[in-house]
């Protein structure tokens, strides 16, 4: 786990640099080059504001990210992906949120230590993170010391990525495609597996060795994958790739998918898994030794975005 002094300095070393980005826009893959200081916006909706949609302990995590507390969590709004089936797609792809400032930010991050929080869960930080590192150098003058959480789609700059060695203690990417034309078909990104494979190995590189403090992980890396419909084939080439590639990291199979936002113009999205389908996944997790949590087939519904409400982030203000 990274020390406070660490990420003190850290912070300080790059948050002039991250904040110079906005001016030309490169911090995510699609590099749109827009001036987001001056009020242009990128592909990820947002222009210089920051904008969260709420914040609360989280209880719906990995269990070693959730443990018995919850994680701190904050859900910032906006996103450089466009998937069509995304279950955060209120916050990620309408705008919904609240325009916060850093020292607002810092605030929410200080609020949820004091509740009890294991760690501090940034939710889609790819595009705010010249903000977001801002912030952290408030509340880490502050005392803020528990775990800073990295979850992303896994979309991101594999350069950036190691701008954050000695800051991040815990990366949580998503593996959501290995084929071109899926990632091109739902998420708009057909360069996405290629960034994603070289983003995840470079986390990798900077979390080899998870920490731990009983149940609670402390520092390391877990790989996500959501199961699509239609799509097990894929599922089981990322779950063969993770093992070949990252076989040390943590691995967490998802079977939570419903058909939110434009899913249900794609047939096969809205498809049900099934569950021989659902075994053939589980017994390849087994069968590789894959370190990890595989969801129960009936998985709940309630950990998507859209039961979340905007007034939880009032009470840490």
């Amino acid at each position: 786990m990274c020390s406070r002094n660490d990420k003190i300095q850290r912070v300080a070393a790059i948050r002039s640099g991250l904040r110079e980005r906005l001016s030309s826009c490169d911090i995510c893959p699609r590099s749109c080059r827009v001036n987001r200081g001056k009020g242009e916006r990128g592909a990820c909706g947002l222009a210089g504001e920051m904008r969260v949609y709420t914040a609360f302990l989280h209880h719906g995590e990995e269990p070693a990210i959730s443990g018995i507390g919850g994680s701190g969590t904050i859900f910032f709004s906006g996103c450089n992906l466009q998937c069509v089936y995304c279950q955060n797609y209120r916050f990620s792809h309408q705008g919904a949120g609240r325009i916060l400032s850093t020292r607002e930010l810092a605030h929410v991050m200080l609020s949820l230590e004091k509740k009890g929080a294991h760690n501090i869960n940034l939710v889609t930080p790819t595009h705010l993170l010249p903000q977001i590192v801002e912030a952290l150098d408030m509340a880490l003058a502050q005392g803020l010391a528990s775990p800073i959480v990295y979850n992303t789609s896994g979309y991101e700059s594999p350069a950036i990525i190691r701008l954050l060695e000695g800051i991040v203690d815990i990366y949580l990417p998503d593996m959501k495609y290995i084929r071109p034309e899926t990632a091109k078909s739902y998420s708009a990104a057909p360069d996405y597996p290629r960034i994603n494979q070289e983003a995840i190995i470079a986390m990798s590189a900077q979390a080899q060795t998870a920490l731990w403090d009983g149940d609670l992980l402390r520092s390391g890396i877990i790989v996500r994958h959501l199961v699509l419909p239609g799509h097990v084939d894929e599922s089981l080439a990322v779950i063969a790739w993770l093992k070949e590639h990252l076989p040390r990291a943590l691995v967490s199979v998802m079977f939570q998918y419903q058909p939110y936002h434009k899913a249900s113009v794609y047939p096969r999205l809205t498809e049900r898994i099934r569950r021989h389908e659902y075994q053939a996944i589980r017994d390849q997790v087994e069968e590789l030794g894959l370190r990890g949590w595989v969801q129960e087939y009936e998985s709940r519904e309630d950990l998507a975005g859209v039961h979340f409400t905007p007034e939880a982030l009032d009470e840490l203000l």
